[in-house]
């Protein structure tokens, strides 16, 4: 299952069913699991752990020094990747920093095209997918189901809330809450995400919440004390806007408007 000329390090752990192809490189502190394929021409350094039945195809850099000029080698520095992601042709992962506790981290089921970069220190959930050339920079968090379409480029320390979309080309300096929909550069709100909120069988009295509290913030010409003071009184009935709510009331760098 690994061809000849592939280069693995003897200080890697391969599951014995995994496949890698044609001159690819595995290096030392590098953990891949069991049912995952690796095709040609990819690079893998460690320390990175890699879950169960991903593909990573040609020509990726997965699990590389970050990109941050503050660091000098620290041996915490991680790469986690779960189970079942795709990741295309090109993709750029960066292990973590010292100040962002270490580790680059990724979950299960993500859909990554061509040519994305996920920089160092980087939290990704899970059932998300980047479209080709979305660029994270460091410290950044993506909710689960989150969409981020073509060119969408982020901000460092920014947070992608779970079940957002963003359109082609936007790109973001503050939080993009969960439920919105999110276009150009600078984003702005666009609504909320109701096509892709019905395709997850969200119910539509939740749907509806869910519009009825994008109106508070985002129609109603409030502040965003005001807004979340109106947003409490519906967060009971409906989780969803609870989640909301707490998005916005954790926000570092405030929301887009």
């Amino acid at each position: 299952m690994i061809n000849t000329s592939a280069i693995i390090s003897p200080d890697a752990t391969i599951a014995d069913d995994v496949s890698i192809g044609p001159s690819s490189v595995v290096g030392a502190n590098v953990e891949i699991g069991k049912g995952t394929w690796i095709g040609p021409h990819v690079v893998i350094n460690g320390p990175t752990k890699i879950g169960e039945d991903n593909r990573i195809y040609q020509f990726a850099s997965i699990g590389e020094d970050p990109q941050d000029k503050k660091f000098h080698g620290e041996s915490e520095s991680r790469l986690e990747i779960g189970d079942r992601n795709t990741i295309r042709e090109f993709c750029t992962f960066n292990r973590g920093t010292e100040e962002g506790g270490g580790i680059t981290s990724m979950g299960n089921d993500n859909w990554i095209m061509a040519y994305v970069h996920i920089a160092h220190d980087c939290v990704i959930g899970n059932n998300t997918i980047f479209a080709n050339n979305a660029s994270l920079a460091g410290h950044v968090e993506v909710g689960d189901f989150a969409i981020l379409g073509g060119y969408t480029l982020v901000h460092q320390f920014c947070r992608i809330g779970m079940h957002t979309i963003t359109r082609f080309s936007t790109g973001t300096s503050k939080d993009i809450p969960p439920f919105m929909v999110a276009a150009w550069d600078p984003a702005k709100p666009k609504g909320i995400n109701r096509e892709g909120l019905m395709r997850r069988d969200f119910s539509q009295s939740t749907i509806n919440s869910l519009r009825q509290a994008y109106k508070i913030i985002y129609k109603k010409n409030l502040t965003i004390v005001e807004a979340c003071k109106q947003l409490e009184d519906i967060t009971e009935e409906y989780p969803e806007v609870s989640s909301l709510l707490e998005f916005i009331q954790n926000s570092e760098r405030g929301i887009i408007r």
